[in-house]
């Protein structure tokens, strides 16, 4: 944090979470005060997750074609004009702001993969680790922080004033970060370069190179698409008519950021000889959080629970996103983090799609048992992938 290069890059990157996590919230007061429909804040929220899985893949192709930089530049701004277009059609224009919404989340998506290449240029090796915790940490104080203080700003300002302040948020982190200090890996020449379909393709060839990546991708989508889907749906039932007041989903939550905190500080520091392992053990503690809603437990098991699987669920990622950083080949690691980010992202809203009618058709206690399951069965699994242990193709060096 002492270094200006690196300032910034968090700078940018913490004021793009804080936008990214700001937009739904700010659109749900916006429903509260009637400028918005839920209908409509449905189909605007759809088309913000459209435009980002779309510009997610195109985004780490370009971050690999060009300057991450530039990447970072324009897609933030992209983002950053179209909060004045939502603040417009607020209450007046439907179309215009589901329009606007696809193109937040087209720069959303497309700046993604970009910072992830970025802070690979921008910090050495041997410091990563701790650079992805300080991310991480700015990203979940945001989370816990970014309700209150929302709340305070709506006191005193309108929701148009406040989309506006989201598309600040976006100009910082268009135009604070820095270029990397690391050499860039030359782009082709126009004239040799492939398109865009069999440069994502390369993208996928390096990827399937990493067994430990492929394995990790598929017990994330599993914990996030089963675990975290189930949890979200059956949290605020259970909040409501098990315990009969809202504030046991309220302390889960906020345990579960606190957790997240916790696991950042952790992992900044701590370097297990099976990083691997650790991580994967980590993802699975997910499932304690499904589990302590299957049965009438008292609500402060249900809040330690969460606070685990928020300890754990950082445990996974800065290791998970050092690996990549790491093992990966420079010139195609915005095409691979944009690989995560799309299959991550895109199946989530799968897995809540089909939640809700499994807890009709089977009951909840059955679901959040199998969802349970499925956290701590799928990352063993994937950690017995050869080169998972260490998330490397190479045996790690004696100082790891």
């Amino acid at each position: 944090m002492r270094e200006l290069a690196f300032l910034r890059l968090w700078a940018g990157t913490t004021a793009s979470g804080l936008a990214t996590w700001a937009l739904p919230f700010v659109l749900g007061l916006a429903v509260l005060h009637r400028d918005l429909g839920a209908a409509g804040l449905g189909l605007v929220l759809a088309a913000r997750t459209a435009g980002f899985l779309v510009a997610v893949a195109v985004g780490g192709v370009l971050a690999d074609r060009h300057s991450r930089r530039t990447v970072v530049l324009w897609s933030a701004l992209a983002a950053a004009f179209a909060a004045p277009l939502l603040a417009a059609g607020l209450g007046r224009s439907l179309v215009l702001m589901t329009a606007a919404a696809a193109l937040a989340g087209a720069g959303q998506g497309a700046c993604r993969p970009a910072f992830q290449a970025l802070t690979a240029e921008t910090v050495d090796p041997d410091r990563r680790q701790q650079a992805n915790a300080a991310m991480t940490l700015a990203v979940r104080s945001s989370t816990l922080a970014g309700p209150a203080l929302t709340a305070l700003l709506a006191a005193v300002l309108d929701v148009r004033t406040l989309l506006l302040g989201i598309g600040l948020l976006w100009l910082v982190a268009a135009l604070v970060p820095g270029g990397g200090t690391a050499t860039a890996t030359p782009a082709a020449e126009p004239g040799r370069r492939a398109g865009f379909r069999a440069e994502f393709a390369e993208g996928i060839r390096e990827a399937r190179r990493h067994p430990w990546f492929l394995a990790g991708l598929a017990a994330l989508v599993a914990v996030i698409a089963l675990g975290y889907s189930a949890t979200s749906v059956a949290l605020p039932l259970i909040s409501r008519d098990r315990y009969g007041s809202t504030w046991v989903l309220a302390a889960a939550m906020t345990a579960y950021t606190v957790g997240a905190l916790g696991g950042a500080l952790v992992i900044a520091r701590w370097r297990p000889r099976s990083r691997g392992w650790a991580a994967f053990a980590g993802l699975a503690a997910y499932g304690f959080a499904p589990l302590s809603l299957v049965l009438p437990v008292h609500p402060v098991a249900i809040v330690v629970a969460y606070a685990v699987a928020g300890i754990g669920i950082e445990l996974f990622n800065v290791p998970w996103f050092t690996a990549t950083q790491r093992e990966v080949a420079p010139d195609k690691l915005a095409r691979v983090s944009s690989l995560d980010f799309l299959v991550s992202y895109g199946l989530a809203p799968v897995g809540l799609a089909l939640i809700a009618p499994a807890v009709g058709a089977f009951g909840t206690a059955p679901v959040l048992a199998v969802c349970a399951a499925v956290c701590f069965l799928v990352p063993a699994g994937a950690a017995l992938v050869p080169t998972a242990r260490h998330f490397s193709r190479t045996a790690p060096r004696p100082a790891d």
